[in-house]
């Protein structure tokens, strides 16, 4: 009883340094996605989403099936069954080509948008440490929505980050 009595005594005398330590590790948060959202930056990297460029000629594109459509549907009357079915397989042709070119277009979209947020997120990601390691914070948590906070009293650190990053 007592080696049982000695062995816990010395695992206590282990574990309280640990624990000790542990509870002296400072932390802080920041809400992350607020953060990129509030970069002026990223104005002008949501921009390069635009489907503004892309519009005209998608416009274009869907008239110029409207009218073939509306044309063959006019005239099918006095058209063969086969020339009816080719003028149909035409535009369902057609309208696959819309659909495919739109998705084309939103892939390259959000491509370009990730090739521009990288940087920005870098960016924000080294201002964080910088001023983490600056004020002495060994763990700094992301308490957007959907985080991995399950509360957030430690110290914000949004301001000073907003502000080593100049906004």
């Amino acid at each position: 009883m007592k080696k049982l009595t000695l062995i816990f005594a010395a695992l206590t005398l282990m574990v309280a340094p640990i624990t000790v330590a542990n509870a002296q590790a400072k932390v802080a948060h920041i809400e992350f996605q607020k953060l990129i959202s509030e970069m002026p930056e990223v104005v002008s990297a949501q921009k390069v989403g635009d489907w503004a460029p892309y519009t005209s000629e998608m416009e274009n594109t869907y008239k110029e099936f409207q009218t073939k459509a509306q044309t063959y549907a006019a005239d099918a009357a006095n058209q063969t069954e086969i020339t009816n079915q080719a003028r149909q397989k035409e535009l369902e042709t057609m309208q696959q080509n819309i659909q495919q070119y739109q998705q084309t277009v939103s892939q390259e979209l959000q491509k370009k948008s990730v090739e521009m947020m990288r940087p920005l997120i870098d960016k924000a990601k080294a201002s964080i440490d910088k001023i983490s390691a600056e004020l002495g914070f060994e763990f700094v948590l992301d308490s957007s929505t959907g985080g991995s906070v399950l509360t957030a009293k430690g110290k914000d650190l949004m301001a000073e980050v907003k502000k080593d990053l100049g906004f």
